[in-house]
């Protein structure tokens, strides 16, 4: 395959029920016709919302790599459609795939323009609540220490596990799988994992309620960044956009997050962030 122009870029987060983030992204562009953007999960909560926006987006880049967050999987009385858990999931990715947007059911795609190559390892695993409130040891007394404080995420009334008895379940099988497939293809290129939830806890640190940070990943992924040569790694899902090395890979957090709170400091000039080329620092 030819060598293309472009960057390969990232934006998270974009809730578009709020009509001002609906905006951004209906002005939301490529810096060049060769551009790929990964869209790194909460998107919307509504079947129809989703497709809207990924379909525009699809439409401006040349390649759209999408990964669910937990409010793609919510199941909320808006929706038209009463599908839950997996079949929800699975409804998503067809949804992907009449539109051309890739998904982590697909193989991993190529970035082969500047800053490349590199395969693209889209990543869909959720939380299983071992990120543990402090002071805490079991997941029965983290969540029982959440619910006492009032810091519980909406996805215990929402995300429905179908058919797995618990969220925790369902990532195990995620995590299971998607492990089996990055061990397939390490070594082959550098990889740029893309997940929805952070691989290690250390990015939750800065969060102000560390009750919250169970419903924010697994410490099954802690050493993926350094097993499988991996040249970065992209997340969103904390609403703290920034760029952090941990053992030397970087680290790209590129939500958007809610009006209220991008207000606080104003938009980033670069709201689809480049991930490759490397920027320079």
């Amino acid at each position: 395959m030819a060598r293309t122009d472009g960057a390969l870029r990232a934006i998270s987060d974009l809730h578009i029920s709020y009509d001002e983030n609906r905006d951004i992204v209906a002005g939301l562009k490529p810096s060049s016709p060769d551009d790929w953007l990964i869209v790194a999960g909460d998107v919307g909560e509504l079947m129809a919302d989703i497709e809207w926006a990924l379909t525009l987006l699809a439409e401006r880049f040349a390649k759209v790599i999408w990964v669910p967050g937990n409010h793609e999987l919510w199941t909320v009385k808006q929706e038209t459609s009463p599908l839950r858990g997996v079949e929800r999931y699975q409804a998503l990715v067809e949804l992907c795939r009449r539109i051309g947007v890739l998904t982590p059911e697909d193989p991993y795609p190529v970035w082969r323009g500047p800053g490349g190559p590199v395969r693209i390892a889209p990543l869909f695993l959720l939380y299983d609540y071992s990120f543990l409130a402090p002071g805490t040891s079991t997941v029965e007394e983290s969540l029982a220490k959440a619910w006492e404080a009032g810091i519980v995420c909406t996805d215990e009334f929402f995300l429905h596990p179908d058919p797995y008895p618990g969220r925790a379940e369902w990532c195990a099988a995620r995590a299971e799988e998607t492990e089996r497939r990055l061990t397939e293809v390490a070594g082959d290129l550098p990889l740029v994992l893309v997940n929805h939830w952070p691989l290690v806890r250390t990015p939750t640190e800065v969060m102000i309620h560390q009750e919250f940070a169970q419903w924010c990943g697994t410490v099954r992924t802690a050493d993926w960044h350094t097993r499988f040569g991996v040249a970065a790694v992209v997340y969103g899902h904390l609403h703290i956009p920034r760029s952090t090395v941990y053992d030397g890979v970087p680290f790209e957090e590129v939500s958007l997050g809610y009006p209220r709170e991008w207000r606080r400091y104003g938009l980033r000039s670069e709201l689809a962030r480049q991930i490759l080329p490397p920027r320079e620092t």
